[in-house]
């Protein structure tokens, strides 16, 4: 893919970068997005599932549906765009990697400064003391899994009608507010706050790249919108931005 000299000068120039990254970026190592048919799980929807009612309903249908999805995404392992991303980190100082993406290839390829702004699939809550530890356990042997202290383990993602960490919303919006580069690629701008982020950036001033398999609300908007696979478009621009 040709890159105009405009986008790589300003990539070359920049001095604090955010990258932003959605669902299509993990569609790409096989991660299924869970929206419509592919969602469905014994016929229920993931809207459905993935509330504070239905875990405190029944537990142990919601890990039941969870387990599913480890096994799933267990199989799955990052793609070249996750390693790109992870090796522009390397190349700016002030970096951070804001994503919705709860399946942890992110963290698989390297990537150290990021925020997963919607949980992890990888981790676990305590229900009574609020403790946050890893569980990399495929299948688990216990459902629902239990902590420690003998209180029920929960998903440490959050769930629809649930607030966003406040800290990684803060680090976010503090990323954003003093970024000369933003990057938006394979999300569909559609869920809050995150869809907001990118116009956020343009309008104190930064530089907004998109890169995406198909336009979305804001590709007439931004600086530079490039239609394709995060896996193959970001290796070649991080080869281009290595290059002297």
């Amino acid at each position: 893919m040709e890159f105009t000299k405009e986008l790589t000068q300003k990539c070359k120039s920049a001095r604090s970068v955010v990258v932003l990254t959605g669902a299509g970026i993990s569609a790409e190592s096989g991660v299924p997005t869970f929206r419509g048919e592919e969602g469905l799980w014994r016929k229920y929807r993931a809207e459905e599932l993935a509330t504070p009612y239905a875990f405190e309903r029944d537990p142990k249908l919601v890990w039941e549906w969870y387990d599913w999805r480890r096994q799933l995404i267990s199989k799955c392992l990052p793609n070249p765009g996750h390693y790109a991303i992870a090796n522009l980190e390397a190349l700016y100082k002030d970096f951070l990697l804001i994503t919705q993406n709860v399946d942890g290839l992110h963290r698989k390829a390297g990537s150290k400064k990021l925020r997963e702004i919607h949980g992890n699939i990888w981790r676990v809550r305590c229900t009574k003391e609020g403790r946050v530890e890893e569980n990399l356990e495929v299948p688990l042997k216990t459902i629902p899994p239990a902590c420690k202290c003998g209180a029920i383990l929960r998903p440490h993602i959050v769930w629809f009608g649930e607030s966003l960490d406040m800290e990684d919303i803060q680090t976010s919006y503090e990323a954003i507010g003093k970024c000369d580069l933003f990057f938006t690629i394979g999300t569909s701008v559609v869920v809050q706050p995150a869809a907001s982020f990118a116009m956020m950036a343009k309008s104190m001033g930064a530089y907004v790249v998109e890169i995406n398999k198909d336009p979305t609300p804001v590709s007439e908007q931004v600086d530079v919108s490039l239609l394709g696979k995060a896996g193959e478009i970001l290796p070649e621009l991080e080869k281009e931005l290595s290059s002297t």
